[in-house]
């Protein structure tokens, strides 16, 4: 197989889309063959040596392009390496029109997408619907993304969109050494993770605030720990301040991934009551750790969650939310029952999933 990845970004930030398509880089660069080698071109990121992307590329790694946001060399570099490529996987729906026209000036060759979530739940224009047409099959991290994609282009061929959850990075696992670390008598620690972004505030980080005075009416002691950072900080902390519960919210920021583990192994429980995740891989992240999550009844998050690894809650629902930090507390879930679910989105059951898909 000789490939083509075209992704928004894989390094220049650390959202979900750029996270899952370094795992396709690393599965596609294995299940090349011998004989076949793996192209990357990359929208948003820098051109230029990444340490990174050692962990995620083997020698079938042919060109790693980084085009630094120019679209004009995005398109450029993809129709010429797609001239020596027979397969071609596209990670978001603004870029499956390049692909199309790839798939024009070469024949041989057979495009895919990725389709991720919000970003295909909605009504499709003229060049998106022919390009979705022509695309030999769509990859959806859900059944729930699935069923949004043949709600707004009912003409697309049902066979042609397959569910492929996505994976954890086996170079997220928990390390022997990851420490617990909690403040005395604090109860329960409450972890979420995400872009604080106003562009974003379905994630639900404002709910959770707002839900904190419920929560500290049986546990006064209870901690929010919010990692991450955005624009839409300084009203999430006006919020925290206008509740009366600055003291009980924290707000780590951007952290490294060894902090962040430590954060994963010192939480009670993990929470994002997000009403349009498309998969949500933060919750198998806290999974790994054998941390219960919960998450809203809405989009893709009930394919991941269920009621043996943690509660599901009603969006904007602050009593659900507060009774279900409750019942986590009360009942805790078992941490090895949790492990489990996390390890059937392993990293080798995806690889082989993708390698069956594309043969």
């Amino acid at each position: 197989m000789n490939a083509l990845l075209l992704s928004p970004e894989l390094f220049r930030h650390e959202g979900g889309i750029a996270r899952i398509m370094r795992l396709y880089l690393k599965a596609l660069c294995e299940i090349a063959g011998p004989d076949g080698h793996v192209d990357s071109v990359v929208l948003n990121d820098q051109p230029g040596p990444e340490p990174r992307l050692a962990r995620y590329a083997t020698d079938r790694l042919g060109e790693h392009v980084g085009c630094d946001r120019s679209k004009l060399r995005f398109i450029r570099h993809t129709l010429r390496l797609a001239r020596r490529a027979d397969t071609l996987v596209c990670a978001h729906l603004h870029q499956l029109p390049i692909a199309w026209l790839a798939g024009k000036l070469n024949p041989r060759l057979k495009y895919h997408l990725v389709a991720h979530g919000i970003e295909v739940w909605r009504p499709y224009r003229g060049l998106e619907r022919r390009a979705l047409l022509g695309a030999h099959r769509i990859l959806c991290v859900s059944e729930y993304t699935r069923r949004q994609m043949l709600r707004f282009c009912p003409e697309l061929q049902a066979e042609r969109l397959i569910v492929l959850p996505n994976a954890l990075d086996p170079h997220f696992a928990p390390e022997l050494n990851d420490q617990v670390s909690k403040a005395p008598f604090a109860l329960p620690r409450i972890l979420t993770v995400g872009r604080l972004s106003g562009a974003d505030t379905y994630k639900g980080f404002d709910t959770l605030i707002e839900a904190m005075p419920l929560v500290r009416r049986d546990y006064p002691t209870a901690r929010l720990r919010i990692v991450g950072k955005g624009d839409d900080q300084p009203r999430l902390t006006a919020l925290a301040a206008r509740l009366g519960v600055t003291g009980s919210v924290d707000f780590l920021g951007p952290i490294d991934d060894e902090s962040l583990r430590a954060e994963y192994a010192a939480c009670d429980l993990f929470a994002l009551p997000s009403r349009k995740e498309g998969f949500g891989l933060v919750y198998l992240e806290a999974m790994t750790y054998g941390k219960p999550c919960i998450g809203a009844r809405a989009g893709g998050v009930p394919e991941v969650i269920n009621d043996s690894v943690g509660q599901l809650v009603e969006y904007g629902n602050l009593a659900d939310l507060a009774a279900a930090v409750s019942d986590l507390v009360r009942h805790p879930r078992d941490s090895e029952v949790v492990r489990r679910h996390a390890e059937s989105f392993a990293f080798p059951t995806f690889q082989r999933r993708l390698a069956a898909i594309l043969d």
